[in-house]
């Protein structure tokens, strides 16, 4: 009998992002697939390279450039795991 070839479920991090604008009364919230400490890493470097903006792109694809002159606050979730494929 031949192997169908199913490959083994993957673990796929998501990150949830919480971002505070001034002067904005919502905050913008999105998961992301990238790591907690590669976020928080190009957020600093970008502020002390004096970079105009920032930008994320989310779990589902979407790409969203905050300027870095109006951020009030980033919040980073903690990173959890979850399973990607069919269990047998």
């Amino acid at each position: 009998m031949r192997s169908r070839g199913i490959a083994p479920p993957q673990e796929v991090f998501h990150v949830e992002i919480r971002i505070g604008i001034a002067n904005t009364g919502r905050e913008l919230n999105f998961e992301t697939n990238e790591a907690a400490a590669d976020v928080k890493k190009a957020v600093a470097g970008a502020l002390d390279a004096g970079a105009t903006h920032v930008s994320f792109t989310d779990a589902k694809g979407t790409s969203y450039i905050v300027p870095t002159a109006t951020l009030a606050y980033i919040e980073l979730g903690t990173e959890e795991s979850r399973r990607v494929g069919f269990v047998a």
